[in-house]
C-alpha cells in the first residue's frame, strides 16, 4: 500500500509554497499511475516531486513499494529491508503494516503479529482508513495462527456499543441473514468492510457461535459455509457446498489455489467418515494442485507464496496413510511438515505410530515363518536350526534401513511428545468444551488463552489433551519393551494408570505392560496382580469394538489376560495353576501362545516326551 500525506499535512506544509498546486498534481498523479499498474511513469513522477520538495520518508516508501510491484512482487527481501530502515526513521504505521504482510505471505505469521502489534495498541489513535486495514489484519492473523477465542475476543472488543469503530459493522449486521457485499457497497471503503464481514462471520463459525453464513456467490462466503456444515457435522451437505465452490471457482484466476482448498476439504470430509482411500486420492490431488504454485517457490510472487499448502496437505495424507496401514508412506508425509512445526507434539506422536506400526507389520511378516528354518542329521541326531529372534532381526534392519521408520526413531518422537505435552500442561489452562471466559479476558482481549500448540491442527481441549498424553504414555511403554528399556516401560505404564479419565482400552495395555516389564525385570509377584482377571469384566466392550487393533472384543481381553496370568504362574512354578488357567484360553488371539506354553508345562511336569 502507497502511503499519502493527508490534507492537513499538505497545507500545513505548504501554506506558503508558491509549488504547492503543481506538487499536489504529481502526488494525485503518481497514485494515478501506481493504481493503473503504470509504474514506470510512477517513479519518473515520484522523482519529479522529489525535486520539489526533497527527500522524505514516505517518498521513500512509496519508491520502494513501487519498485517491488514493477518487478512483479517478486523481490519482497529488498522491500523489507526498505521498510524496515523506514521505520527506523519514524513512525510510520503504513510502512509497519507492509512489512506485517510480509511476514504474513511468508508463512511467519507470529512475526507479524508481533510487528503489527503497537499498530493495534494505539488502534484508537490512527486514521480511519488505516484503522481499518490493522483491524481486519489482525483479525486475519489471530484466525490463521488458531488464536480462535483470542480473535472472538478481540472482535467483541471492535464491535462493543463504547467504542467509535471506523468499520461501523455491529453485531446485528453479522447475524443478519440478508447482509450481502450488495449492501456493503454504498461505504467509503468497500473492500475493507467486505474483508472484515467475512472475518468476523468466520470467527463466529470456528468459535462454534450460532450464525448464519449469508452467501453472496463468491467462493469465500460459499467455502465457509461448507466449513460450517463440516463443525456441525452434516459432512453430506459440507461436499455439496465444496461442488458450488467449485463451479464459481471455474471461472477464477486463482483455480489452482481453489482447486487445492477444495480437494483438501473433501479429503478431510472422507477422513471423519473413515472413507480413508477416498481421502487418501484427494489429498494427493490437492497436492498436484499445490505444486504449480509451489514447484518454484524462488520466482512467484510474493502474493502466490503465501497459498503453498503442501505442509499442511501433507499432514493430512499422513493421516490416512496410517488408517491405510501404510506406514513407511505415512512416515515420509510426516517428515515434510515436522520441518515447520517441529513443537507439535501431536505429530511427533503421530510419527512414532508410523514406526509401531512399520515394526509391528515386519513381526507378523516373521512369525508367519516357521519357526523351524532347517534340520541337520549328525551322528544319527537331528539337529534344528531355528530363526533369529525379533531382536536380531530388529538389530539389522537398524543397519540397512536408517533412513526409515524404526523404533529408536519412535522412542525419540515419543520422548519429544513428552517432553512438550509435559510443558505445555504446566504453561497453559486447559479450558473445557464450550467454557465461557473469565472476568479478565471479558475485560482485555489481550488474556485470552488459547491451547493452540498443535498447529496446523486446530486449539485443543482439556478433554484431547487428557487423551493425547494417555496414547503418548501408552505408546511409549510399548516401544520401551520391545527396545528392552523395561523400567521406562514400567514407569510409562505406571504414569497412563494416574490419568484422570483413562479410557478401558488404555487401562488393559498399562496393566498389559506394566505386568511385563516387571516380568522382564524379575520381579514376578508384583507382575501378578497386573493379570488377575477380574478388574477386566468392569471395561467397556465399546472401547475395544471401537478400536482399529487385534483386540476387538471384551473376550479377547479377557483371554490376553489370563494367558499373561498363567505365564506369570509358570514362572514361578504353580504348574498346574497355570494349566488351569490356560484351559480357559479357547480365543484364537491366544491360540498357537496357549499350545507353546501347555507343550512348555508338560514338560515341565514330565507329561511329555
Amino acid at each position: 500500500m502507497l502511503e499519502t500525506n493527508t490534507t492537513d499535512d499538505t497545507e500545513n506544509k505548504y501554506e506558503h509554497n508558491q509549488d504547492v498546486e503543481q506538487e499536489c498534481k504529481l502526488i494525485e498523479k503518481a497514485y494515478e499511475e501506481f493504481s493503473s499498474g503504470k509504474y514506470e511513469q510512477c517513479l519518473e513522477t515520484l522523482d519529479e516531486l522529489e525535486k520539489y520538495n526533497g527527500t522524505n520518508n514516505k517518498l521513500q516508501h512509496n519508491r520502494a513499494v513501487t519498485k517491488f510491484y514493477q518487478c512483479g512482487c517478486k523481490d519482497h527481501v529488498t522491500l523489507l529491508e526498505a521498510l524496515k530502515e523506514n521505520a527506523n526513521k519514524a513512525a510510520s504505521p503504513i510502512a509497519r503494516y507492509n512489512m506485517a504482510v510480509i511476514y504474513y505471505h511468508r508463512h511467519m505469521f507470529q512475526t507479524a503479529i508481533e510487528t503489527l502489534m503497537p499498530l493495534v495498541n494505539q488502534l484508537d489513535d490512527l486514521e480511519e482508513q488505516i484503522a481499518g486495514l490493522v483491524s481486519t489484519f489482525t483479525l486475519r492473523l489471530l484466525l490463521v495462527t488458531n488464536q480462535l477465542r483470542k480473535a472472538a475476543a478481540f472482535l467483541e472488543m471492535l464491535q462493543s456499543p463504547e467504542r467509535n469503530s471506523s468499520l461501523n459493522l455491529n453485531r446485528e449486521t453479522l447475524l443478519s441473514e440478508e447482509a450481502s457485499s450488495s449492501e456493503l457497497a454504498a461505504t467509503n471503503h468497500e473492500s475493507f468492510q467486505r474483508a472484515y464481514k467475512f472475518l468476523a462471520v468466520q470467527t463466529c463459525v470456528l468459535n462454534r457461535k450460532p450464525i448464519v453464513v449469508a452467501e453472496d456467490g463468491s467462493a469465500e462466503f460459499s467455502a465457509l459455509k461448507a466449513h460450517q456444515y463440516y463443525i456441525m457435522k452434516d459432512f453430506q451437505m459440507a461436499a455439496k457446498q465444496l461442488k458450488k465452490v467449485n463451479e464459481i471457482g471455474a471461472m477464477s484466476e486463482n483455480s489452482y489455489m481453489l482447486n487445492t482448498c477444495i480437494a483438501n476439504n473433501m479429503g478431510v470430509i472422507h477422513l471423519r467418515v473413515r472413507h480413508y482411500a477416498i481421502a487418501a486420492k484427494f489429498f494427493q490431488d490437492a497436492i498436484a494442485f499445490d505444486k504449480h504454485i509451489a514447484a518454484n517457490m524462488r520466482n512467484i510472487s510474493l502474493y502466490e507464496m503465501s497459498t503453498a499448502r503442501t505442509c499442511e496437505i501433507l499432514y493430512n495424507l499422513g493421516i490416512a496413510m496410517l488408517h491405510l496401514r501404510r506406514p513407511k508412506e505415512a512416515y515420509k508425509c510426516f517428515l515434510v511438515p515436522l520441518k515447520s512445526y517441529h513443537s507439535n507434539p501431536r505429530l511427533w506422536f503421530r510419527i512414532s505410530e508410523a514406526c509401531i506400526m512399520d515394526h509391528e507389520m515386519k513381526m507378523l511378516e516373521e512369525d508367519k515363518k516357521p519357526m523351524i528354518t532347517s534340520v541337520a542329521n549328525t551322528g544319527g541326531r537331528k539337529m534344528y536350526f531355528l530363526k533369529p529372534s525379533n531382536n536380531v532381526i530388529y538389530e539389522q534392519e537398524q543397519v540397512t534401513e536408517k533412513s526409515g521408520p524404526t523404533l529408536r526413531f519412535a522412542a525419540m518422537a515419543l520422548r519429544n511428545a513428552l517432553t512438550l505435552t509435559t510443558y505445555y500442561k504446566s504453561v497453559f489452562e486447559m479450558p473445557k468444551e464450550d467454557e465461557l471466559p473469565t472476568e479478565a479476558e471479558k475485560e482485555n482481549w489481550r488474556n485470552v488463552r488459547d491451547n493452540n500448540f498443535c498447529n496446523p491442527s486446530r486449539p485443543i481441549s482439556k478433554t484431547s489433551f487428557d487423551n493425547m498424553l494417555c496414547a503418548i504414555h501408552a505408546a511409549y511403554s510399548y516401544v520401551s519393551l520391545c527396545l528392552g528399556d523395561y523400567m521406562c516401560a514400567y514407569e510409562m505404564a505406571q504414569e497412563l494408570l494416574k490419568a484422570e479419565k483413562l479410557s478401558d482400552a488404555h487401562r488393559l495395555l498399562a496393566h498389559m505392560y506394566a505386568g511385563e516389564a516387571l516380568i522382564m525385570l524379575d520381579r514376578l509377584s508384583e507382575a501378578r496382580p497386573h493379570f488377575e482377571p477380574t478388574f477386566v469384566s468392569s471395561l467397556n466392550a465399546f472401547d475395544f469394538e471401537t478400536k482399529d487393533w487385534r483386540v476387538k472384543s471384551l473376550d479377547a481381553a479377557q483371554n490376553v489376560v489370563r494367558y499373561n496370568l498363567a505365564v506369570v504362574m509358570a514362572l514361578q512354578g504353580d504348574f498346574e495353576l497355570s494349566r488351569n488357567c490356560l484351559s480357559s484360553c479357547t480365543h484364537p488371539i491366544v491360540a498357537a501362545k496357549v499350545l507353546s506354553l501347555k507343550t512348555y508345562l508338560d514338560i515341565k511336569m514330565g507329561k511329555g516326551t
